[in-house]
């Protein structure tokens, strides 16, 4: 049982972007700061990316803990309000995830995946991570 009306449900459901969301727009201040232009949200790119170096094909996502299943055995427990809905849509965006991941190291991309926590409070650590494949890409 949903403990908000469904109206309530549904203005907090339209606030949830999918685009420039606060983690995307930490790392992207950060990145164009430090002088790396990227392309953000490439449809071009298999599984549509948060951010491209297509020059380097490089892939970087920025996934909310809660949409992607951080420690999801521990956490679907959790879930106490439509509860068969949101186990089956997370476990189905880690599977779609996978495929994204597959798909392009496949294609010869390197994808990096981060975590909002870990943008939000080391990003210092998500940045070097970039900048060291960028470097092993730009010497290839």
């Amino acid at each position: 049982m949903d403990v908000l009306t469904p109206e309530q449900r549904r203005k907090n459901m339209q606030a949830i972007k999918s685009k420039k969301t606060k983690i995307e727009e930490l790392l992207a201040k950060k990145l164009w700061n430090k002088g790396y232009r990227y392309r953000r949200n490439n449809k071009s790119v298999f599984g549509k990316p948060d951010f491209t170096f297509r020059k380097y094909k490089i892939a970087i996502f920025c996934d909310s803990e809660s949409f992607h299943g951080k420690d999801w055995e521990a956490q679907k427990h959790k879930i106490k309000t439509n509860t068969r809905f949101w186990q089956e849509k997370i476990k189905n965006n880690i599977q779609r995830d996978k495929i994204v991941n597959k798909t392009l190291k496949e294609n010869g991309w390197k994808v990096i995946r981060f975590w909002g926590e870990d943008i939000k409070k080391n990003i210092d650590f998500c940045i070097a991570q970039i900048e060291t494949e960028l470097e092993k890409r730009k010497n290839v």
